[in-house]
């Protein structure tokens, strides 16, 4: 479709954080729907060659916290810098929005009150409760979404998005498609937007 913004991302993604807002700015101003692809960001790296964070030179280390300082703040959004809760997984808060986008709910204030948990409320993401709360605090059934979300037909879709997303070039988060068009990093959503622009 030409109309819309596919959008591939890892719910502990501090980049993803920082772009979503203007994410969704873009999609309103030129009247696009955006496809939500929830990933699993280790199997991405696994056969793309990226490193995580764990297992990068303390050099890279040093300079991503500088980056995410000056995001911060020419974006005015807070981030916790280092978050309490190691990520082992990221399943359930995926599983949670798939569901939800598959019941036809508009997603991307899940998606970004997800992340916000993580970088800016310090809490754990897979923790049930955590995001039983997210869902409330959005107004949402959160009973219903927890319901689809533990059947294997989302757990499926989960594992499909991972499968497409390296099939299609993913290799980080967030990365983003416009009629083809691959844009990785919330750093080139400005490119994003003159794509649109121009194609429009």
């Amino acid at each position: 479709m030409d109309n819309v913004i596919d959008y591939y991302f890892w719910t502990s993604s501090d980049w993803a954080y920082f772009g979503n807002p203007r994410l969704k700015e873009i999609a309103r101003k030129y009247g696009l729907a955006i496809n939500y692809f929830p990933v699993d960001l280790a199997t991405v790296y696994a056969r793309t060659g990226g490193i995580k964070l764990a297992l990068r030179s303390q050099e890279r280390k040093d300079y991503r916290l500088e980056e995410m300082r000056r995001f911060s703040r020419d974006l005015s959004m807070p981030i916790v810098m280092q978050p309490r809760f190691p990520i082992v997984s990221t399943e359930m808060s995926s599983r949670v929005i798939i569901a939800a986008q598959a019941q036809g709910l508009p997603v991307h204030d899940l998606v970004h009150a997800v992340m916000a948990a993580r970088w800016v409320h310090d809490e754990d993401i897979e923790s049930r409760q955590v995001l039983t709360d997210v869902l409330r605090g959005l107004g949402l059934n959160a009973s219903s979404i927890w319901d689809g979300a533990e059947q294997k037909e989302i757990a499926d879709r989960y594992v499909r998005y991972t499968e497409e997303a390296t099939g299609r070039g993913v290799f980080g988060s967030p990365f983003y498609f416009f009629r083809g068009e691959p844009f990785w990093g919330q750093d080139r959503l400005e490119h994003l937007r003159r794509a649109i622009a121009g194609g429009s």
